[in-house]
């Protein structure tokens, strides 16, 4: 039998005094604008994919990943971290090798239901793995912590409500709203399928819209060309930063992919979605997406049937309220409000040896 997962701290104290924080990741990435915004201080580290068939483009990212071993060594080197902390992304794999030749502690954290290729074999060379369902814990025996999804702080403690939030974007405060956004970067083929609904949908509802930056031009083109009362019921971003939250809240359903954060943001804040695995990343959005669906918090789209099933799994679910709040019921009991603090906690046990 696989060895039951290390039970997490519970009071979480920073025993090594000050804190000093250094984020490494890729220049090109959009951690790195996110990063500036929070004041902390940014490492950029050269990576890529090599699970690519393109033989130049694997080439390219051979190299890169010999130069962002490099310069890892030289980060880990100079900077001596007491612990470091990794969540995924291709530049985990020469911070963490860095790290665990020069003796730094690893601690991976690892939001999917399913875990890669890549972390499944950088956990070798981590103390811990920090995981958000105990059906996870049996793939790292004798390492893993079942912490939950830790979300930000301002998603527990905001001071707006549906009304507030709603009125904040000049919305009807009693209409039924829906947050449609395709992660970080936004979705085409959401944006797409939404494109072709949103005459219908605008009738009951209304609608935030996060595109994108890459389909934000078009889509402001389609918004113009609404009539004048289905524009007042349709707000339409590129990108959402400190107000995104303010929209989730306002939301009474979401429309998205299936990206990790769907797991700990939406039962945060009881918000219902109807999620769309992307494709090409199915072995960690689909079971990402199914966790919640088999809990009755969410219901699953296929990509390639947006067009046909989009509008009439909305329209069922804001035809039917009580089923709505059902999901909305069901999704908040898969919180964990305590997943920050426990990751946290784990950090500091780590480094706590180093420093004394």
């Amino acid at each position: 039998m696989p060895a039951p997962p290390i039970a997490p701290a519970e009071n979480p104290a920073n025993p090594i005094g000050t804190l000093e924080l250094l984020y490494a990741g890729t220049a090109d990435g959009v951690e790195a604008d996110l990063v500036q915004r929070a004041a902390i201080p940014f490492e950029p580290i050269a990576a890529g994919q090599l699970r690519i068939y393109n033989p130049i483009k694997l080439a390219r990212n051979a190299v890169r990943l010999v130069r962002g071993s490099r310069q890892a060594q030289q980060m880990i080197h100079s900077w001596r971290p007491d612990v470091l902390f990794v969540t995924g992304g291709y530049v985990c794999a020469p911070v963490v090798w860095a790290a665990h030749r020069q003796g730094v502690p690893v601690l991976i954290y690892l939001p999917d239901i399913t875990p890669g290729m890549a972390v499944q074999r950088l956990a070798r060379y981590a103390e811990r793995v920090a995981v958000s369902f105990p059906e996870v814990a049996e793939f790292f025996p004798g390492k893993a912590i079942v912490t939950g999804y830790p979300v930000r702080p301002e998603l527990t403690a905001h001071s707006f409500d549906k009304h507030s939030a709603r009125t904040h974007f000049d919305l009807d405060p009693t209409l039924a709203t829906i947050l449609v956004f395709g992660g970080s970067r936004g979705s085409r083929s959401i944006n797409i399928a939404l494109a072709n609904i949103l005459p219908s949908l605008l009738q009951s509802a209304q609608v935030i819209h996060v595109s994108g930056e890459v389909d934000w031009e078009e889509a402001s083109g389609r918004a113009s060309e609404l009539p004048v009362e289905q524009r007042t019921r349709y707000r339409l971003y590129p990108y959402l930063h400190e107000d995104m939250i303010t929209a989730l809240v306002a939301a009474d359903l979401a429309i998205t992919r299936a990206g990790a954060s769907v797991l700990g943001e939406f039962p945060a804040l009881a918000l219902p979605s109807i999620l769309v695995p992307l494709p090409i990343s199915g072995q960690h959005q689909y079971p990402n997406a199914r966790y919640l669906a088999d809990r009755n918090a969410a219901l699953i789209v296929e990509d390639a049937n947006m067009n046909a099933q989009l509008l009439p799994a909305i329209t069922e679910l804001l035809d039917h309220p009580m089923k709505l709040a059902a999901m909305s019921d069901a999704c908040a009991k898969l919180a964990r409000p305590n997943a920050a603090a426990d990751i946290a906690q784990t950090l500091f046990d780590l480094a706590a040896p180093i420093r004394t």
